[in-house]
């Protein structure tokens, strides 16, 4: 399920405060600042820099 647009217009990264973007599978909102994606579980994201993997390339 999609994040809705009003949430990505809130949401922030907690590292760098950058937007997050959803990705284009829709598992997860990733920061193109800090390079980290967060993962979104059962239509919830998981905002914890701890829980942050690296986005490859």
């Amino acid at each position: 399920m999609a994040i809705h647009p009003e949430l990505l217009d809130l949401v922030r990264c907690p590292k760098c405060r950058g937007e997050l973007a959803q990705t284009a599978a829709g598992d997860g909102l990733s920061c193109a600042k800090c390079k980290l994606l967060y993962p979104v579980i059962d239509d919830i994201p998981q905002l914890l820099a701890e829980e942050a993997r690296p986005i490859e390339g």
